[in-house]
């Protein structure tokens, strides 16, 4: 079985496999003008609101949230929409590959996402990935006198993160 040794061999043969296979041109590939919807959700207070967004603010509570898939119980068949429909084909795509590739859908959606930005911003993705759940659970952490401090930097780096479209 053929393995890539590193990420960097990696992106090039999903790259090379993808244009082999002719899916370079998919629509999951493909530039769009709209940011991909993003599955990370914020909950901040401010001034006794509170108030969820897909972008950061200081001392946010990050949520991981799962979008519906359509509606099946209430006419007892399955309806779902292209975004649905796109969404399963994509993983069962990742499904296929994982042998040849090593990733899970989610990991392969995240590849996916990330393959048209440049190589630099692709790294500095990375190094946030890594960096990122460190910062948090620093701030869990943190004693009352350093908490805005940690809060401030966890913030930078999110928006850096949101702005990067990781």
């Amino acid at each position: 079985m053929l393995r890539p040794r590193s990420a960097r061999t990696l992106h090039a043969f999903i790259a090379a496999l993808l244009y082999t296979v002719g899916l370079a041109s998919a629509p999951f590939l493909s530039a769009q003008s709209l940011p991909a919807p993003s599955r990370t959700m914020y909950k901040c207070k401010v001034k006794g609101t509170t108030t969820y967004s897909d972008s950061p603010c200081l001392g946010a509570t990050r949520l991981e949230v799962e979008p519906t898939r359509g509606v099946s119980k209430i006419s007892g068949r399955e309806r779902t929409g292209n975004d649905v429909a796109n969404e399963r084909h994509n993983e069962l795509f990742a499904e296929a590959l994982r042998p040849l590739s090593g990733m899970d859908a989610k990991q392969y959606a995240t590849f996916s996402r990330r393959y048209q930005l440049p190589s630099s911003t692709q790294r500095e993705c990375r190094t946030l990935d890594q960096e990122l759940p460190l910062v948090e659970q620093e701030e869990k952490h943190a004693p009352q006198h350093m908490l805005n401090d940690v809060q401030a930097r966890l913030f930078l780096m999110r928006k850096r993160f949101y702005d990067l479209r990781c």
